[in-house]
């Protein structure tokens, strides 16, 4: 038994009602947000200029990424030589500067832009400009690579050519290494204005990435709050969990990801370790309840007619109901019922209502983790999240408060769903 098992061990121990097969309380919510992603040959050499090579990640809003101050941040593979032995080590780094930007096209080059609209192409227009090949070599930074007639670039395809040296410079002094330390990356762009309070009340968040960090944080703070003290366990008979997955803009089918395997081995193991019997894990499953959290469509005061004329979630309003005949959504009557009985039996549906989101029905519907694991592990889902603006912009809004109401509807999920599912009684 590793030091992780053991630790959840003794936390079960303080749930004196604990048996194998009891169920499983699970919020559960993905990390991603739509993004430019670095190339593995990101140099690129233009017009005099050095800019890098992205991808993009999801379905991102992609012309709010231009004229923003960006920078870099993911994950590094470092080189270290220790006492004669080489190992490698996984290095987080995140560039504080503002060192690149992807600058719009004057309006006096393109008239037509106002009326006609911003259409970017994502290969040739979305490229982020590092630097000016003349600058990086009066600093002593070699500007690898010969441009051709037309502005077109001969890149070399050798390992050491892949990305600028300048980049490679700024990123391995973040590090504390040398450049030819770093022996591989994962970075992505991101924007460096940092997530504040606003609006005229400071009522809003304004922030990156709320989808789908403000439902992460949410659930793993009523997590911690709800299972910080022995009392607070000692009627709970199941098991409570966050489970937490990337992937879910690009549909989830990695091994981080919502269509793999990693939560029903979680808790396979988990009841493994009280029983051998194989049919405690279906038996654990049918008493379970997964709330997928995933932020939700707030109605948006300049565009009215893109709501269902019944169904127009508010900020300020708490968490959002998703639902959705065509399983985009895993919402089923039960669910939704224990989700707002659960905000009743709180106390919580005083301070706010709990409302119902339907897609028109001449609109497409976006789809969450909820269909799939509901599907995979055959467990009860309600799909759920708190309302936003600006849905996958560089920059997203949403209303302060609403994580309060996220914070506190999940933690009385976490306390009061044991006593409720004994009163539920379902055929199917």
């Amino acid at each position: 038994m590793n030091d992780c098992e053991d630790r959840f061990i003794k936390f079960l121990s303080l749930c004196n009602r604990y048996e194998a097969g009891n169920g499983f309380h699970i919020i559960g919510a993905h990390t991603d947000s739509p993004c430019l992603k670095l190339k593995p040959v990101s140099k690129v050499t233009k017009g005099g200029c050095l800019e890098v090579g992205v991808q993009t990640y999801g379905g991102g809003l992609w012309y709010t990424w231009f004229d923003r101050d960006l920078t870099v941040a993911g994950r590094v593979i470092v080189k270290e030589e220790k006492a004669g032995s080489v190992s490698y080590s996984h290095r987080l780094v995140r560039i504080q500067d503002p060192i690149m930007r992807i600058p719009t096209l004057a309006i006096h080059l393109d008239r037509n832009v106002n009326s006609e609209g911003f259409k970017p192409n994502t290969q040739t227009h979305l490229v982020p400009l590092l630097a000016t090949a003349i600058k990086a070599e009066v600093n002593k930074v070699p500007a690898e690579g010969v441009e051709e007639d037309g502005g077109k670039k001969c890149l070399e395809t050798s390992s050491k050519s892949k990305h600028h040296p300048l980049l490679m410079e700024i990123i391995a002094n973040a590090l504390g290494c040398k450049p030819d330390e770093i022996s591989d990356f994962e970075l992505q762009v991101c924007d460096t204005q940092p997530s504040i309070l606003g609006g005229a009340a400071k009522e809003f968040i304004f922030s990156g990435r709320l989808d789908n960090l403000c439902m992460s944080f949410c659930s793993l703070k009523a997590l911690i709050d709800a299972t910080s003290s022995g009392s607070g366990l000692e009627e709970e008979s199941g098991v409570r969990m966050v489970a937490l997955f990337d992937h879910e803009e690009v549909g989830s089918n990695s091994a981080q990801g919502a269509g793999s395997p990693v939560m029903i081995d979680a808790m396979s193991h988990i009841t493994s370790c009280f029983s051998s019997d194989a049919k405690v894990l279906k038996k654990a499953i049918q008493k379970s309840l997964l709330v997928s959290a995933d932020m939700a469509h707030a109605l948006h005061p300049n565009f009215m007619d893109k709501h269902e004329e019944n169904h127009q979630p508010k900020m300020h309003g708490g968490l959002v109901i998703k639902h959705n005949a065509n399983q985009r959504y895993a919402t089923n009557a039960v669910t939704s019922f224990v989700f707002r009985e659960i905000a009743e039996k709180h106390n919580l549906l005083s301070r706010y209502d709990l409302p119902d989101f339907v897609v028109r029905n001449d609109m497409a519907c976006g789809s969450t983790i909820g269909p799939i694991l509901a599907s995979s592990v055959g467990i009860r889902t309600v799909d759920v999240g708190a309302p936003q603006l600006s849905m996958h912009s560089i920059r997203e809004m949403c209303a302060a408060d609403d994580v309060k109401h996220s914070y506190e509807h999940f933690k009385a999920f976490f306390q009061e769903f044991t006593h409720l599912d004994t009163k539920l009684t379902v055929d199917v």
